[in-house]
């Protein structure tokens, strides 16, 4: 089976152009600290504080480009440090989902919702998943090859685009539970 790179995706903002003015200030270009593997995707600069009813989290990186609503990406031992019951989401699943407050240096924001666990996930080109013989949406099964722990994760949404590249995304509980640090490949293993 075709082994592929997993990464660990620690808590991050999305910003909506507007959310962006109003915590940096009118007209703020996001600056880009270095690109991710997504195609087009970027870690930036700049950071904020993100606030729930218990405490708050400061230094969250922000990742661009700008998003259509603004997001919230947490591990679910984050969302509990900030007292905020976060569901497990595909990125964009935001309705519903509890808000929190975000600072930053020019002014804060009150979002209604958009805080969540990401659902872990697989990206894969048309290509990679003909490949591995799934479909986009598909739910798979993930063997992670790590040094110290084999761990298998399952409900892993299998997510294929053209404008994707093959790498697989799970959070900070998720890569500690799998000692998944560093390079670490997994394969992928389709449910029956």
């Amino acid at each position: 089976m075709k082994k592929f790179i997993v990464e660990t995706s620690a808590r991050h903002v999305h910003l909506s152009r507007a959310d962006l003015e109003t915590l940096f200030g009118t007209d703020k270009q996001l600056t880009v600290k270095k690109d991710l593997s997504q195609p087009g995707q970027f870690a930036c600069e700049e950071r904020v504080t993100v606030s729930g009813p218990k405490g708050e989290i400061a230094g969250v990186i922000i990742l661009g480009p700008e998003r259509p609503a603004t997001q919230v990406e947490l591990s679910a031992t984050d969302a509990r440090k900030i007292g905020v019951n976060a569901p497990i989401r595909e990125s964009g699943d935001l309705a519903g989902s509890p808000g929190c407050k975000i600072s930053g240096p020019a002014g804060e924001i009150d979002i209604k919702e958009g805080v969540i666990v990401a659902k872990r996930h697989i990206h894969l080109t048309p290509e990679d998943a003909k490949v591995h013989g799934v479909t986009d949406k598909q739910t798979v099964w993930v063997r992670i090859h790590s040094a110290e722990r084999q761990t298998v994760f399952g409900d892993v949404v299998a997510r294929v685009s053209d404008k994707f590249a093959e790498a697989m995304h799970i959070d900070t509980d998720e890569a500690n539970a799998a000692s998944a640090f560093g390079e670490v490949y997994g394969t992928l293993e389709p449910l029956t």
